[in-house]
């Protein structure tokens, strides 16, 4: 087996043998998620608590939502299961100064998808994950990739802290873009990633195409790019060929395609929204459809090896397949994988180069 993967016992197994009272912290999917997967295992839940405040007189899925203090005032010892995802230095460190009181789990559930994240899994799927280890471009992203997978099975946010790159260093030690780019964002929200590029070239570019499936979230990027020249932004999804889909609107960053919805929005594929053009960065960040959106951009990637940047967190298989993909179109890229800050594993990327 994989000598990299330490973890063996499953955050969820070390949670069904707990002694003590278990308190979620949090409210909303990713609560319910975790509760799911309590309830198909028999893993009893005592309590939910959030951020001070949250907490007015809410209740959720039948429990009083408590303070921390107030359960702290009613038990001695417990185990806390994060159940929300944060991304900010200041929500990061409350989370590590409860980490430092009581014990505490960040079980990985999938954003898309089913299944969990185990041992067994990585088992199944060890050829594919020593591939990718093989295939990468520095030792520190074998050990950021080690840590991630111990991290989904463990769940032990140390795993995470250990390998936190800031997003300016991948910029300039990876990406380092330069004044002439034609970038393709894909997922490209309120022009968030757009704005952050531009901060690394002094607003200097050749051209810019933006994909954003979500009207809300399209309206917001059309206003943010209104009157930048050599822009063209498309309120369509990324996908593997030019079609319609159906369309989950959340008007925020998980909004997403979905099995069914009486919304349709068109989708295309990068390879004609740039119409044999060369791109030179590319941008994937299209909540659990970036293999379609890879497949949609294969000629690009084939023949131009445009710098990648992709997301890998959102599927558990995209931490292996995505790479391997990429790799299969083009075997000339150098592998990178850095992790942002952000509790759980979100913001684990890769990033290709020549």
């Amino acid at each position: 087996m994989l000598s990299f993967i330490t973890e063996k016992q499953s955050c969820w197994d070390r949670l069904k043998a707990e002694t003590r009272p278990i308190f979620i912290y949090g409210m909303g999917d990713g609560a319910l998620k975790i509760m799911s997967v309590f309830k198909e295992r028999n893993i009893t839940v005592s309590g939910v608590f959030a951020s001070d405040d949250f907490v007015r007189g809410h209740s959720f899925e039948g429990f009083r939502v408590h303070k921390l203090s107030e359960i702290e005032e009613m038990v001695s010892d417990f185990v806390v299961v994060l159940a929300f995802a944060a991304g900010y230095q200041e929500i990061v460190d409350k989370i590590h100064d409860i980490a430092s009181k009581h014990t505490l789990y960040v079980p990985d559930v999938p954003v898309i998808g089913h299944g969990l994240f185990t041992y067994d899994y990585c088992a199944e799927n060890e050829d594919k994950i020593q591939q990718v280890y093989d295939s990468l471009a520095d030792d520190y992203s074998r050990k950021v990739y080690a840590n991630i997978i111990n991290f989904k099975i463990s769940g032990k946010i140390e795993y995470l802290s250990a390998v936190t790159t800031a997003k300016s260093e991948i910029y300039k030690k990876i990406i380092k873009p330069g004044l002439n780019e034609v970038y393709v964002d894909l997922g490209a929200y309120n022009g968030d990633t757009i704005k952050e590029l531009l901060e690394f070239t002094h607003g200097k570019y050749s051209a810019i195409y933006a994909l954003e499936p979500d009207k809300k979230n399209f309206k917001k990027l059309a206003k943010f790019v209104d009157g930048m020249p050599h822009v063209f932004a498309y309120n369509a999804a990324a996908w593997c060929t030019d079609s319609e889909l159906p369309f989950a609107a959340k008007a925020g960053r998980q909004s997403a395609i979905a099995a069914s919805s009486e919304n349709m929005v068109a989708a295309r594929t990068v390879d004609n929204v740039l119409g044999k053009r060369a791109a030179t960065i590319i941008k994937m960040d299209v909540e659990g459809f970036e293999r379609e959106a890879i497949w949609g951009a294969a000629l690009t990637i084939s023949h131009h090896a445009p710098k990648l940047m992709v997301s890998l967190y959102h599927r558990n298989e995209d931490i292996f397949e995505l790479p391997l993909l990429i790799k299969k179109l083009n075997p000339a890229y150098k592998l990178y994988i850095r992790h942002q800050l952000y509790i759980p594993a979100w913001e684990t990327n890769l990033y290709a180069t020549l």
